[in-house]
């Protein structure tokens, strides 16, 4: 008798882990699907039309992209040490990194809004006025979303072989050369879903900038503050428009990453 007819039969196992699939699955279809009926073409190109929407979406983009790329040039050097360093306090700066990850988006936004009410904060808002601006928008999504980009990061230098850089160093090549010639070359596809991860964590960033860069019309509003602002006048139709726009947005990213990922 074999192992498989000792152990008996799998579809149950099967059933099971399709069934708890499938009751996700329908969940978040069942969302997306009400959300999307709920309203009409008509109302949802109107929406979209007002200035102030059109203002928050192009902030958003712009920002989010310089977001991501301020991410990306952190994450790759930061990501690199926590993957290929050994030094002492390792897993407590491991800890430190993942702290915005954890912390709710509300005191990450009061954590930055009183850093810039200390003597050095006030000093470079003077300089460059971060508190209640766009550059407070930047900041804030730059803060969580580069917590991400790190992660992914350390996953990608994780899964890199470190001997062809050894050999790369071996020949002459100082560690940055041999980074720059071999490894990042080897993670581009890693580098480009850290950029990807955290351009979307900036796109739905919503307490950091409502606490620390608030929400002011044609200011600092951005697609996540539109909504809340459209909530907070009645005005659903426009809150959905937006919360679509926002779904549409995602959803292009992640189909990037997965095409990037599954490019040979």
């Amino acid at each position: 008798m074999t192992d498989q007819h000792r152990a008996g039969p799998n579809w149950p196992f099967w059933v099971v882990i399709a069934a708890v699939t499938a009751a996700y699955l329908g969940l978040l279809f069942g969302m997306l699907a009400a959300t999307a009926t709920y309203t009409s073409p008509h109302h949802l190109l109107r929406a979209l039309g007002s200035r102030e929407i059109q203002y928050a979406t192009g902030l958003s983009l712009v920002s989010c992209t310089i977001a991501a790329l301020l991410s990306l040039i952190v994450a790759v050097p930061v990501g690199y040490l926590m993957s290929r360093g050994r030094f002492p306090g390792k897993n407590t700066l491991d800890t430190l990194l993942d702290v915005p990850i954890v912390l709710p988006p509300m005191v990450i936004g009061l954590c930055l809004l009183i850093a810039f009410q200390t003597p050095l904060g006030r000093a470079i808002d003077r300089i460059v006025p971060f508190t209640y601006t766009v550059f407070g928008v930047l900041l804030a999504q730059f803060t969580v979303g580069a917590a991400f980009a790190v992660r992914q990061m350390r996953t990608t230098f994780d899964h890199l072989a470190a001997r062809p850089e050894d050999v790369a160093m071996t020949l002459g090549c100082s560690r940055g050369r041999a980074v720059w010639l071999v490894t990042l070359p080897a993670a581009k596809r890693g580098m480009f879903s850290a950029a990807s991860i955290a351009w979307a964590r900036s796109l739905g960033e919503f307490g950091p900038i409502l606490v620390f860069a608030g929400a002011t019309r044609m200011k600092t509003e951005v697609l996540p503050t539109t909504v809340w602002l459209e909530l907070s006048v009645g005005n659903l139709e426009a809150a959905i428009a937006v919360s679509l726009l926002m779904v549409a947005l995602a959803v292009t990213v992640l189909l990037a990453m997965r095409a990037v990922g599954e490019r040979p």
